[in-house]
């Protein structure tokens, strides 16, 4: 085992450095994960320009990155079903798991739970990271490594369309067609709905969504939703104004899920539309449980994640690759290769 690896490091809004770390050995219950590739999210980008991330705020140097794939390097004590060599995808948050809420199942809700890349918490955007065995999901050899890394993403999809309840035969709306928005579209067919309709201001990353999926899109900067023409409302853009708007089409006993990250506050709730028609509200948090789905739909390819990844980067381009979904909204998701 390396005594040392090199590891993208945040140190403040815009000062992303390559340097070097220590390699923490794995201790009991833990593995030691070879890096291969680190999916870049919207959280990332945040705390990259920003130095925060809605209410977690850096306040000192972290490794950067969630969404994680490699090959296991080392074991620690008490690891029983995971050997080294084994390739696998990275949960980055699997709670204490003894807590009520963990043991409820809901460990992705743990009160004094921590994720991989969310302060004070390292990432995974080096070349080595030690993380509970129970975090690390094995891959089949029809899932290569750099896809897998999307795998988080996908979970996250996967999550977001069980809490919005979709099944056969629903009509689903997916508004925002970023790289959440794309992967709850896709995740949305493959629980059967028959139609899902994906809506963005961007005709580019309307025209992936359609190439991967979607029965059809919507560009709200130029056309309205009909009213009532939808089941279920899948909320990925973060934008409460795109929420409203898709709640009045929905049809009666409709149902909205807030996935994109949501503002402290929102105005505009329409809640006598919601009465009269008894549609309801809910939100998805990362997800629980979603990893081997994921990686079951991935791996059959009812799930393209090959679609989605549009760019790779090594890790001396990590600043690149942190600025590229800003800078081009046809990028969807980009990877780091920490061994590059």
């Amino acid at each position: 085992m390396p005594g040392r690896t090199r590891a993208a490091v945040l140190h403040g809004a815009l000062d992303l450095r390559v340097e070097e770390v220590p390699v923490a050995a794995p201790g009991p219950g833990e593995v030691l994960v070879a890096v291969e590739a680190v999916g870049v999210c919207g959280s990332d980008v945040h705390y990259f320009t920003d130095g925060r991330n809605g209410r977690n705020v850096l306040r000192a140097p972290m490794v950067l990155g969630h969404e994680a794939a490699g090959t296991v390097a080392a074991v620690g004590d008490g690891v029983h079903g995971v050997e080294a060599g084994t390739r696998v995808a990275v949960e980055p948050a699997v709670g204490c798991g003894t807590c009520p809420t963990c043991r409820s199942g809901a460990y992705h809700l743990c009160p004094s739970g921590t994720c991989l890349g969310s302060p004070p918490t390292h990432g995974a955007m080096s070349g080595y990271r030690a993380v509970p065995a129970r975090a690390v999901h094995p891959l089949p050899d029809t899932l290569g490594t750099e896809l897998a890394a999307l795998v988080e993403p996908l979970g996250v999809a996967v999550h977001a369309v069980r809490r919005a309840g979709v099944a056969t035969g629903h009509r689903v709306l997916v508004t925002g067609a970023g790289p959440i928005g794309v992967l709850v579209a896709q995740a949305a067919r493959a629980a059967g709905a028959e139609q899902v309709v994906v809506t963005d201001v961007h005709d580019a990353r309307l025209d992936r969504a359609a190439a991967l999926g979607a029965t059809g899109t919507v560009n709200t900067a130029r056309d309205e939703l009909p009213a009532a023409a939808f089941d279920r409302l899948l909320e990925c853009s973060a934008v409460p104004a795109a929420l409203w708007q898709g709640m009045h089409a929905l049809g009666p006993a409709g149902r909205a899920t807030v996935v994109g990250q949501a503002p402290p506050s929102a105005d505009g709730l329409p809640l006598a539309l919601m009465q009269r028609w008894e549609i309801d509200l809910n939100a998805s948090f990362r997800s629980a449980h979603a990893f081997a789905p994921a990686i079951g739909l991935a791996a059959s390819g009812r799930v393209d994640l090959a679609g989605v990844l549009t760019g790779r980067f090594a890790l001396d381009e990590a600043p690149d690759a942190l600025r590229a979904p800003g800078a081009d909204p046809r990028h969807l998701k980009v990877v780091v290769r920490p061994g590059d």
